[in-house]
C-alpha cells in the first residue's frame, strides 16, 4: 500500500491536489494574502510527501512532470504582454532604467546585511541573487560561489513574502498604477508573485511577468559586477 501511495503517479497527484486546494481557498477567502495557491501547494506537499516518508530527491524525481511545465509556462507569460502592448508607451525608459537599478541595490544590500549581521561571506554570496528566478539563482549562486540548495530555498521564500506582501505594501504607498505595480511584484517575488498579478489584475500580471524576466537578465549580467565592487 505504501508503494503505491508513494508511486511517481500519485506524487504528482498530491502535487496537484494541494495546489488545487490552494485555489479553493484563495476562492473562499476572496483572495487572502495568506492563501496563496503556490504556499498552500507547497505545504500541503511537503506535509504529505513527510507522512509517507518520501526522501525529497525520491519526490524531484517523480515529480519531474510537473517541472518538465515550468518552462512552457513561463514562456506562455508572453501571451498576456502581447494583449497589453499597447500600455508599453511611457514606461519603457523608466523600466529599462528601474530593473538595472533594482537589481543592483538588491544585489548589494542582501550581500552587505548579511556580512553586517556576522555572516559568513559564502553565506552573503548565496542570498545575493535571491530576487531573480529560482533556477537562475540556482545557477548564478553556483557561479559564484555561494551554495545553490539555500539559494533555491531564499529565493523561494523571498518570492512568498512578495506574493503575500507586496501589493498590501505598494496600496499603502499609493502606487495605484497597475504596470508600475506589475514591474515591482515581478522584479522583487518572480514567479510566485507573478502568479498572484495575473488573478488581481491582466495589466499587472503582464508586466510582472516581463520584468521577471528582465530582472533575471539584469541581475545575470550585474552579480558578478556588482560582487567585484562591494
Amino acid at each position: 500500500m505504501r508503494e503505491a501511495l508513494a508511486s511517481p503517479a500519485a506524487l504528482v497527484l498530491l502535487t496537484l491536489l494541494s495546489y488545487r486546494l490552494g485555489l479553493w481557498l484563495r476562492d473562499r477567502t476572496h483572495g487572502h494574502p495568506l492563501a496563496q495557491p503556490v504556499v498552500v501547494g507547497i505545504v500541503g506537499t511537503a506535509l504529505g510527501i513527510t507522512l509517507l516518508d518520501v526522501d525529497y530527491a525520491a519526490y524531484a524525481d517523480a515529480a519531474t512532470l510537473v517541472s518538465f511545465w515550468l518552462g512552457p509556462a513561463t514562456v506562455a507569460l508572453a501571451v498576456p504582454l502581447h494583449r497589453q502592448v499597447r500600455r508599453m508607451r511611457g514606461v519603457v525608459g523608466p523600466m529599462l532604467v528601474a530593473i538595472p537599478l533594482g537589481a543592483v541595490v538588491s544585489i548589494a544590500t542582501a550581500y552587505a546585511l548579511v556580512l553586517l549581521l556576522g555572516g559568513s561571506e559564502t553565506l552573503a554570496l548565496t542570498v545575493s541573487p535571491k530576487a531573480t528566478t529560482t533556477p537562475v539563482a540556482i545557477a548564478l549562486s553556483e557561479q559564484v560561489g555561494g551554495l545553490p540548495p539555500l539559494t533555491a530555498v531564499v529565493t523561494i521564500t523571498a518570492g512568498i513574502l512578495g506574493a503575500v506582501l507586496a501589493p498590501t505594501v505598494l496600496t499603502l504607498l499609493r502606487v495605484r498604477d497597475h504596470r508600475a505595480r506589475g514591474l515591482a511584484m515581478g522584479a522583487v517575488s518572480h514567479g510566485i508573485g507573478t502568479s498572484r498579478s495575473l488573478v488581481d489584475n491582466e495589466t499587472e500580471g503582464a508586466f510582472a511577468g516581463l520584468s521577471m524576466g528582465l530582472t533575471a537578465l539584469a541581475t545575470s549580467v550585474l552579480l558578478p559586477v556588482v560582487l567585484l565592487l562591494v
